[in-house]
Parts: C-alpha cells; structure tokens; sequence
C-alpha cells in the first residue's frame, strides 16, 4: 500500500495509485507539485468553516487537486437565494443542510478525497477539537465574531489561517500565521458592533467575487501544503472588480495583541 507510520502516528501514504495518476495527471506536470508534491497534497487535511460562497470555490479546487481529507463546517440550510453565488449547491438540495449537499458534490467530484461534514455552529467549546484534526483552516464565514474565535484557536494550536471577506464587487484575502508573522487580531484589531453580521445579509454580493476570493484562498492553501512559493503572511490583498485590480497591504505583527502577544488577556471572543 506504500504505507508509512509519520512521527506523529499518522499513518502517511507513500506511493500514488495508477487512478491517481490519471486523475491528477495535469498536477504531475507542475514542477513544484510532481509526484511527491501530489502525495503531500494526499495526506494532508484542510477545515473550511463555513460552506456558502467562498467555501463553495475553496472546497471545490482542493478536493479536485487531490488534498486527502478535507473538513467543511455549516449549520445553515440550502436557501433558493444562495445558489446565485454558492454553486456547490443546486436546486435539488434547497432545504438541505449546507454541508450535506457539499458532501454530495464534493462526494463525485472527486471520491478519492475524504469528505467529514460538521452540521453544527462553531463555538468556543467545539472549535478545538475540530480544528486540531486539520493542518490549515480557511474562513469561509460572513462575521467577524466567528473569525475572532478562530483565530484565537488557531494561534493557540498553531494552525494557518487563511481570511477571506467579501463585499459586493470587493473582496480580501490574507494567510495569517502567529508563528511567521501577524494573527488576524493583530490587523483587525477592533471588532464592529455585535449587529454586524444581521447587516451583512442585506448587503449585494457578486456571485464571481467570493468564487474569485475563495479560489485565491484554495491557492494559499495547496502553497502551504506544498512549502512552495510566497504565501500571503503578513500582506492583505484587496481586489476590486469593478476595477479589475489588485492592492497589497503589508501589515506587522502586534506585540501587544491579545491573541499572538505579550498580552495575558484572552481573546477569544
């Protein structure tokens, strides 16, 4: 089976099958992924909380790339006025709960992947043990409460978090990784007003842009996982649609933050 026991007792796969050489033939002809790239993708594992616009882009090109277990974490239903922009969804599965009908499409898109569903809001009490099982979280979430906790977590268990937001026409995207740089509560230091996210529902998306956001997410992650290139730790990208650009914002890492610092406080909430 080209089977190895890793150092930390998960058991590592070491030799592709001839369907995963076809399946991920295009893969193989990157020069930074090749065959050995191809099995760290295998036997790694991504969390995507949150399965709506940008979880549909993430989700979607990380299981078609081959990583080898991929969590995404909801607790909403399939609404009709979600399809416009939450294509891992269809019309056949409004009503159903959002990760159920992403397990479906991720399930035959690519079967080789290992698909874990988590029907549930993450909170305080569950997100350690979710997110401990997972190499990278990505935020795939529309509130900054829930990313505040993630964040916390993700510092306090040393996991990458990759941040994505949208607005409209706009979008943001960051790797935030307290180990080689700043934490998410290192730039957004302030958190809005607690009816924040209530607002966020009235406000337009452009169903493109949280595929175009969710889509830069899943390539900070294969980067993560493959140790190649530069991934975005410490610079926030903005897009704007309208104008078809992109602006880099570099930002610091705060020693006085509550979550990465020197801060005793805890923050995460």
């Amino acid at each position: 089976m080209g089977l190895l026991e890793s150092m930390n007792g998960q058991t590592m796969i070491q030799k592709l099958s001839e369907i995963e050489k076809k399946r991920y033939a295009r893969n193989l002809l990157v020069p930074e992924i090749g065959q050995k790239g191809q099995l760290s993708l295998k036997n790694s594992s991504v969390i995507i909380i949150g399965a709506g616009g940008l979880g549909t882009a993430s989700s979607l090109y990380l299981a078609a790339a081959g990583v080898g277990k991929i969590g995404i974490l909801d607790s909403d239903l399939v609404e009709l006025s979600n399809l416009q922009r939450q294509v891992i969804h269809n019309t056949s599965t409004v009503g159903l709960p959002k990760v159920e009908s992403a397990k479906r499409k991720l399930d035959d898109l690519n079967p080789l992947v290992k698909i874990i569903s988590y029907h549930l809001r993450i909170s305080g009490n569950n997100a350690p043990g979710v997110i401990k099982d997972y190499d990278i979280v990505i935020d795939a979430t529309d509130n900054f409460k829930t990313r505040y906790l993630l964040n916390h977590f993700c510092v306090e268990l040393n996991k990458p978090f990759i941040f994505g937001a949208v607005y409209q026409f706009s979008g943001q995207m960051s790797v935030f990784d307290a180990s080689k740089g700043p934490c998410f509560r290192c730039v957004f230091k302030n958190r809005p007003d607690v009816e924040q996210p209530d607002k966020n529902k009235e406000i337009g998306i452009v169903g493109a842009v949280p595929g175009t956001i969710g889509t830069l997410q899943a390539v900070e992650a294969l980067k993560l996982i493959l140790k190649k290139g530069n991934p975005s730790v410490g610079r926030l990208i903005l897009y704007d649609g309208l104008e078809m650009s992109f602006q880099e914002i570099l930002v610091s890492k705060d020693p006085d933050c509550i979550d990465c610092g020197n801060h005793e406080g805890r923050g995460e909430d």
